[in-house]
């Protein structure tokens, strides 16, 4: 048992440590002219995932930025909610520094590192991560101080809801077991690229597994959405291809369900590998066992290629090269 999945076992845990450790911000979606999360890859994507499940009910723009720039409108009226677990992300840094003279409320998820100190002497409000997790295996915290935060902000209490979901992750077993029978199911093709294609309330859960399975199974994964694949990428569908489907379709739209039944028959003409994910109703539950059950899938791609789940070691020779220019 490798340390990755280990750490997909305390999921649970995660969930818990942000719960009883959130503590408020004190703050309303009427004070602010709209919301800002700046983070990247498994910093960032709690973000985009937030921004998905408040989506319906959110009353104010809220914007994802993985960049070392923010846009114009960011001022005074806006809160900024920057992201990186180990505190020292050197696009996060950069965005806090131009945040700063923008003169916007900040708030920072960390669990330490460079930003940790810019918070602690800018008295900022700052929600701790536990450190010892890899940033991607560590979302349990990130997006549960993410709902918290959101929920506050319209005036909600999220902690009940919340506890009724780390309990579905008390113990893991049905989730290893559902990854494992989806991998028996594409074993044969594991070595061929991935492509996800979600309808939008679920674009920010594709997102996430093709990052889980591009650094720790090391293997191409590409996303599109519905309807909009429909309009080009449908095109490149003709004879065999390499690649195995997943379909995330979370039922909210008639219409985009009746896409997915189209692709599927598409698909099925050259027996493509299709995997579907789909939700019978969009849940707060529902998203995190749907990232659960995945997570659990890549390792299971990662044990099978044969290749080290933990170390990103293209990403550790980028990081010394940016550190020598």
């Amino acid at each position: 048992m490798t340390e990755q999945h280990e750490a997909l076992r305390k999921f649970s845990y995660q969930i818990n440590f942000a719960i009883d450790n959130y503590s408020s911000h004190g703050l309303s979606a009427s004070s602010f002219s709209n919301i800002l999360i700046g983070g990247l890859g498994g910093s960032g994507i709690g973000g985009r995932l937030v921004k998905t499940i408040f989506n319906d009910e959110f009353p104010l723009p809220v914007e994802v930025v993985a960049d070392y720039t923010l846009p114009a409108y960011v001022n005074e009226k806006t809160l900024v909610i920057l992201g990186s677990y180990s505190g020292n992300t050197e696009e996060t840094l950069t965005m806090f520094e131009e945040v700063q003279k923008r003169n916007s409320t900040i708030l920072i998820l960390t669990a330490g590192g460079k930003l940790g100190e810019l918070a602690t002497e800018n008295q900022l409000k700052t929600y701790s991560l536990v450190p010892g997790f890899q940033p991607r295996m560590a979302l349990g915290f990130s997006l549960t101080y993410l709902v918290q935060i959101f929920g506050e902000l319209m005036g909600q209490n999220k902690s009940e809801e919340l506890k009724k979901v780390a309990s579905l992750f008390d113990e893991t077993g049905s989730y290893e077991a559902d990854a494992t029978e989806i991998f028996e199911v594409i074993k044969s093709k594991s070595k061929s690229k991935f492509v996800v294609l979600s309808d939008g309330p679920l674009e920010a859960v594709g997102t996430r597994f093709a990052q889980q399975i591009q650094e720790n199974a090391k293997l191409e994964c590409f996303t599109h959405t519905l309807p909009e694949h429909n309009h080009n990428v449908i095109e490149s569908y003709y004879g065999t291809l390499d690649t195995v489907f997943f379909f995330l379709n979370s039922n909210s739209n008639p219409r985009v369900a009746a896409r997915f039944e189209f692709l599927g028959n598409l698909l099925a003409v050259e027996n493509h590998k299709v995997v579907e994910m789909g939700l019978e109703q969009l849940t707060l539950a529902g998203v995190y066992q749907t990232i659960h059950r995945m997570d659990w899938l890549s390792l299971y791609v990662a044990d099978y290629r044969k290749v080290d789940s933990l170390n990103v070691p293209n990403i550790a020779s980028l990081k010394e090269f940016l550190a020598s220019v």
